[in-house]
């Protein structure tokens, strides 16, 4: 039977990766040493996408990433599913792992890491040295090992062991972290190939249990509840897949690599973006010493995003009226996993939206904002980061990234080492950057966009400007595939215009992206993080649209040697102007832990926005009435 499906990027059905199973087990690749990753829709090209009409039959394929941990083979399949009952194996390629890396972590990637490792004795010994004898206490993170030229771990699966003392089922086990060891694990011959200690034998004592009222205090008893209501029932509705609110619609999806994802966004049915996400971070350490130096992990190619994702909680992750999302992602064994609550979705007041009190004619107006919020939330070992996508009623565009949890931690040398913060006595907190890339594939009002970047410019005195007071812009056209760097001093920013419409004034329609201004990737150029995470060394790329260039560090992330992803998909050269192209935007935070950031991290900011310039032919918020009262009449 065909799959009942009413859109081609309706989100993966659990039937459908039971079909996924079926066609696997029919080519023999099935088996107790099968793991499977990157379990993803593979989305129709986007001409397809846009011809697609209510009752057209949806063509269905899954995109996997095979990993046989008894043959050491990765193969990248792509199976059709659209009949459920004969789904169809369409391709298998099988990877060099040497030179095209490996599968994801694994969820059992951190049992065997442990048991490999508390059975060396080497290892046991350099524990021992620490004053660490009971092994029941020492908790393994298994992390991602990245490449550094280690000959002997070229194309097998390997990871890089830190290990952390836990005193208690309760305690916080980054405040004691065992420092100066660090063990280099191949995972596909279970063994410790390196294991380096620094010598450095001081485990942190003081408790950073953040829940003890003996680290926190007594709870505060003044603050006063604060009651979110909306009488009538919320403003937006939820169609499907297809969220709608006051002349905004988009498209929900959600897979188990980067998380939420929107699709075909468009206000009064003009479009706008066609599929935005987040599709790469890279978290870079910047401390130098052999047990961390090694430290920068990609957080949706090595630990996939979406599968993290928190089931959130009323009152405690949303407050308000909440409408919510449970998604649906597939585990290493190719089981459908549920999440139950995935996706937030609620409106929130935002302050003032217009203001004007005008001593001529005598008026005083003023109307309240308010925004769409779309969100979700991961935990990635000790870190936990929040994504809101925020719809405005004027148009914006906002993402915003949240990051919080714990910093990672490690034993301090003591002195002003300029790399870590010392936090606690004898722990800290190496400086690091997180940096995000969101994918924005644009479509301002049709699918032939074009780039330009605009800087603030000063204007010399002259005939024209005796005062020296002109400000002016300079805007340059982008032409060609290619990157650039944001200039804060400039005011400098990115217009994505129509190249097929025209605004009342004759100009083109267009959507702003402002940076949120903050240092790139601060990792020396000849570094393996800067050749894995090209793309985080500049704001900005622009690439003409193609299906299968998904993502910013390229395809299979773990353990490849780099230069893939957007400064391979840029050097093609390809026009941009005028064309479906995609913008590329990295952002992020530089963190230089404070003593403020333990025991737990108060959210840190990051994001960008998106705002219409020359898309509306006036203020299309003229028709907010001013106070909405609960029976959805307006008073003065």
């Amino acid at each position: 039977m065909s799959t009942k499906i009413d859109h081609p990027l309706t989100p993966l059905t659990v039937g459908e990766i039971g079909a996924l199973q079926t066609a696997l087990a029919q080519a023999g690749i099935a088996g107790e040493s099968i793991r499977l990753s990157y379990v993803l829709l593979r989305e129709p090209e986007k001409e397809v996408v846009l011809a697609h009409r209510p009752g057209d039959r949806a063509r269905r394929e899954i995109s996997a990433l095979i990993t046989d941990l008894a043959a050491g083979t990765v193969t990248d399949v792509v199976v059709d599913v659209t009949d459920l009952d004969a789904p169809l194996l369409v391709t298998a390629k099988e990877l060099d792992p040497a030179r095209d890396g490996v599968a994801p972590s694994l969820d059992e990637d951190f049992v065997v890491a442990e048991q490999i490792c508390k059975a060396d004795a080497a290892y046991v010994a350099a524990l021992a040295a620490r004053g660490v004898t009971d092994l029941d206490q020492v908790r393994i993170v298994a992390l991602s090992a990245g490449v550094f030229g280690y000959a002997d771990e070229a194309g097998v699966r390997m990871t890089r062991v830190l290990a952390f003392r836990q005193d208690h089922p309760a305690d916080s086990c980054w405040a004691h972290p065992i420092d100066g060891v660090v063990a280099h694990v191949d995972l596909t011959n279970r063994k410790i190939l390196r294991l380096i200690d620094t010598g450095h034998t001081d485990v942190p004592a003081e408790s950073g249990d953040y829940t003890d009222p003996a680290v926190r205090g007594p709870l505060r008893t003044t603050l006063k509840p604060i009651a979110i209501t909306q009488p009538d029932g919320v403003s937006f509705t939820l169609d499907g897949d297809v969220l709608s609110w006051e002349g905004w619609s988009v498209r929900l999806g959600f897979n188990g690599r980067e998380g939420l994802t929107l699709h075909q966004l468009s206000f009064a049915e003009r479009p706008i973006v066609y599929r935005a996400s987040v599709s790469e971070m890279v978290v870079n350490y910047g401390d130098p010493s052999p047990t961390h130096a090694w430290q920068n992990y990609f957080d949706v190619g090595e630990y996939q995003f979406g599968r993290l994702a928190n089931s959130l909680e009323l009152g405690c992750d949303c407050l308000g009226e909440i409408v919510y999302r449970s998604a649906t992602v597939v585990d290493d064994l190719g089981q459908a996993k549920v999440i139950p609550n995935a996706i937030c979705i609620h409106e929130e007041d935002f302050g003032v939206l217009w203001k004007h009190s005008d001593g001529f004619s005598g008026t005083k107006e003023t109307r309240r904002q308010r925004r769409l919020v779309v969100s979700f939330f991961v935990t990635v070992g000790n870190y936990d980061y929040g994504f809101y996508w925020y719809l405005y009623l004027d148009g914006k565009i906002e993402l915003e990234a949240k990051a919080t949890g714990i910093v990672f931690t490690s034993g301090h040398p003591g002195g002003d080492y300029p790399y870590a913060t010392e936090i606690a006595p004898g722990l800290g907190a190496p400086a690091h950057q997180h940096l995000f890339c969101a994918r924005l594939d644009m479509t301002v009002d049709g699918v032939a966009n074009t780039v330009d970047e605009i800087d603030v410019a000063r204007v010399p005195v002259s005939a024209e400007n005796p005062w020296g007071n002109a400000l002016t812009r300079t805007i340059t056209r982008l032409s060609q595939e290619g990157s650039r760097v944001s200039a804060p001093e400039a005011g400098r920013v990115w217009r994505i215009s129509s190249s097929s419409t025209r605004n009342r004034m004759g100009g083109a329609p267009s959507y702003v992206l402002h940076p949120h201004e903050g240092p790139l990737l601060m990792a020396d150029p000849s570094s393996s993080a800067v050749a894995r995470a090209g793309f985080a060394t500049k704001s900005l790329w622009v690439t003409r649209y193609a299906p299968e260039e998904l993502w910013a560090a390229g395809d299979v992330v773990n353990q490849h040697p780099g230069g893939a992803g957007l400064p391979a998909y840029a050097a093609a050269g390809r026009d941009v102007d005028g064309q479906d192209l995609v913008v590329w935007h990295t952002f992020g935070l530089t963190h230089f832990p404070r003593l403020e950031d333990w025991p737990i991290m108060p959210v840190d900011y990051a994001g960008f926005t998106l705002t219409p310039d020359g898309f509306f032919d006036r203020n299309p918020t003229l028709d907010v009435p001013s106070v909405v009262k609960p029976s959805g009449s307006c008073c003065a």
